[in-house]
């Protein structure tokens, strides 16, 4: 990877990134009402706690300066915390086409975001690039369908969901405007940590609680799953690009998530989307292909002081 340039990385990263986080609405449908949400995030982190942790220590290791300013792994385990925690309740009622639906409208809260943290202005090109991702997202969702698309309710699940997507779309940001210069696999340890911490007034009381003997074999695949691919490589992947790439760009590969979504459906014994749905597909990479032309988000222009008066 090191002979690529650095917004390629990004974007190789981000591609990874969104195949990985569908498999967490498929899977996480079909256990969402078999375990408490909070119970579920607070293992999921600290399994993946244990594992990056130990892949840190025999990578670049951990410094005193690693632990400065810790409110900052506060913050930002606190947003990955809410967001799988609303995830998981949200698809207990929702399926996990619909998640995805709401998943899209990340880009562009991520965008705003960019703008209130970075001053990240998104160039015309980039938010026509996002409107294209958008609507090959919904016709992927819809199944090129119109009167389904017309007959759409928001639902509690999906209400739920999209307050989780809402924080985020704050993390891009954040974890550019936090960023001290750590290595990749130790930020991702210290994230992964401090949402531990951070869910534990919330998911202890749940998980002791719980049963866990009593879980079925696929509530163990996908805790095990979101463990250790949809927490500890996702986070560490959405940290690595969001070095490389601005946040807007960075949240546009969630376009391509309901994509990733039905292939993980029909790998799990879902029907067959129909051929219409392949249009939606091209679109949402003609989107990606725009992105992927060298453009950074320049910073929005200062603005003049007033003249002073008296």
């Amino acid at each position: 990877m090191k002979s690529l340039s650095l917004p390629a990385q990004g974007h190789l990263a981000m591609l990874a990134f969104s195949a990985l986080v569908a498999g967490s609405f498929s899977l996480g449908a079909r256990v969402a009402n078999q375990i408490d949400p909070a119970a579920l995030t607070l293992v999921r982190f600290a399994l993946a706690v244990a594992g990056m942790a130990a892949v840190a220590q025999i990578g670049p290791g951990f410094r005193r300066a690693h632990l400065a300013a810790p409110w900052r792994w506060g913050l930002l385990g606190g947003i990955y915390a809410i967001y799988f925690v609303l995830m998981f309740e949200g698809l207990k009622t929702a399926s996990s086409v619909s998640t995805a639906a709401v998943f899209t409208l990340s880009p562009l809260l991520s965008a705003g975001f960019g703008w209130l943290l970075l001053r990240q202005v998104t160039t015309p090109r980039m938010a026509l690039a996002l409107a294209v991702g958008a609507a090959g997202a919904l016709w992927v969702i819809f199944r090129a369908d119109l009167t389904a698309f017309l007959r759409f309710e928001v639902g509690r699940g999906e209400a739920i969901y999209f307050l989780g997507c809402i924080v985020h779309a704050a993390l891009p940001a954040a974890m550019k405007l936090t960023n001290r210069g750590e290595p990749q696999l130790v930020a991702t340890t210290l994230l992964l940590a401090g949402g531990f911490v951070t869910l534990l007034p919330w998911g202890l009381g749940p998980a002791l609680h719980t049963d866990w003997s009593a879980l079925g074999p696929l509530v163990w695949v996908t805790i095990l799953y979101v463990a250790f691919i949809a927490s500890g490589a996702t986070a560490f992947l959405l940290a690595f690009a969001s070095q490389r790439l601005p946040g807007a760009k960075v949240m546009a590969y969630t376009y391509l998530v309901p994509s990733w979504v039905i292939g993980w459906e029909l790998a799990l014994g879902g029907n067959p989307p129909p051929a219409m749905v392949l249009g939606g597909i091209g679109l949402t990479i003609l989107a990606l292909l725009m992105l992927l032309k060298d453009e950074s988000i320049r910073p929005a222009p200062a603005q003049k002081a007033p003249p002073e008066t008296g």
